[in-house]
């Protein structure tokens, strides 16, 4: 964690909407993916692993290729929220959503209820392909395209998906860039007052 830095901040956050995009949000504000165990706890979070998973293959080559899968999203994303073609990133999220994505299956619970896990332990490619047919999926959804959003907080590059009533949403996360903004309205308002 840099100096400085407030913890809260460096957590990693789950609420985009979509995994691929949380996976975007690992960068911002700086570095969340930093370590493999980093990176075995933000697949548990966004729901591809589940806790505690073995992972026996993860090493320095998973966080090469999460992180260029994040790059090459990112400059997707970013580009269709412009107007504007990223072709060559295109061709990398392709390229990564072509391997088979983890298989699950559904188990019983003592209590009778279903739950999804995996079978055997996913290697790197079916974890990246599984984020990647996320953003495949996001991207040719029409509907789901037209809910993308960019935070509106200083500083902030965080994309989500606007779910709520109204598509009003203006922050990717009232708490963290909200209340950033909340702060500096009133800061505004006391200085006018005061002068």
């Amino acid at each position: 964690m840099a100096l400085g830095m407030d913890p809260a901040t460096y957590e990693l956050r789950f609420d985009s909407g979509r995994s691929c995009l949380d996976l975007v949000a690992t960068n911002h504000p700086a570095e969340r993916l930093d370590s493999v165990d980093r990176l075995r706890a933000w697949l548990a979070g966004a729901g591809l692993v589940p806790d505690r998973a073995a992972l026996p293959g993860a090493g320095p080559g998973w966080l090469i290729g999460f992180r260029e899968l994040r790059g090459s999203i990112g400059q997707l994303v970013r580009g269709e929220l412009e107007g504007r073609s990223a072709d060559g990133a295109l061709a990398r999220v392709n390229a990564f959503a072509a391997a088979a994505p983890p298989s699950a299956r559904a188990i019983r619970r003592p209590d009778g209820s279903l739950v999804r896990v995996l079978n055997g332990d996913p290697g790197c490619a079916a974890l990246l392909a599984a984020v990647a047919r996320d953003a495949v999926d996001l991207l040719t959804d029409p509907a789901a395209r037209a809910l993308l959003r960019q935070c509106e907080g200083d500083n902030c590059r965080i994309v989500y998906l606007d779910t709520s009533r109204g598509r009003r949403r203006r922050w990717c996360s009232s708490e963290v860039c909200g209340n950033r903004e909340r702060v500096a309205r009133h800061r505004r308002r006391a200085a006018l007052a005061r002068a």
